[in-house]
């Protein structure tokens, strides 16, 4: 189950996706289908094939989309916030070991694409929740529970 959760710049980012498929990508297709439809035979018609199946990639998303933007909460910046780890933060957090990573906390359909940014539903980010600098978050993994520690928390204002 994924939590329905977004922050700000994520949500204005899949309505900017959303807005060009529907104003610009899809027109653009459509007109490629009817003239390659125009041609003929389109058993035979690469064109028409493959922006045929183009146009139901884009329909597809914009459904997609359309209802995950409706589905969706966004959660902005509070300063309550402050000195924890919450939804929209960015942690660093290091091991026994030393090995440093540095992310940031958001939603399911924020994370593609993104090497820095986790899931609010990773076994990660559900560990740190509520945690302060300082604090040790044990995290488990399939080869056993793995312990981190906060070096610091940022919010994006």
């Amino acid at each position: 189950m994924k939590t329905r959760l977004i922050t700000r710049e994520g949500f204005d980012k899949l309505k900017a996706e959303l807005d060009y498929l529907w104003r610009e990508e899809r027109p653009e297709v459509t007109k490629k289908v009817t003239w390659a439809a125009s041609l003929g035979d389109r058993s035979e018609n690469a064109d028409y094939q493959y922006n045929k199946k183009r146009l139901r990639e884009i329909d597809r998303r914009v459904r997609y989309l359309t209802k995950s933007l409706e589905q969706l909460r966004i959660v902005d910046y509070s300063p309550q916030q402050d000195g924890k780890v919450f939804f929209g933060a960015w942690v660093e957090i290091e091991n026994d070991e030393g090995d440093l990573k540095r992310f940031r906390i958001v939603g399911y359909d924020e994370i593609f694409g993104r090497k820095d940014y986790i899931s609010i539903d990773s076994p990660m980010a559900r560990a740190l929740l509520k945690k302060e600098v300082g604090d040790a978050a044990t995290v488990e993994t399939p080869v056993g529970p793995a312990r981190w520690y906060v070096n610091a928390i940022d919010y994006p204002q």
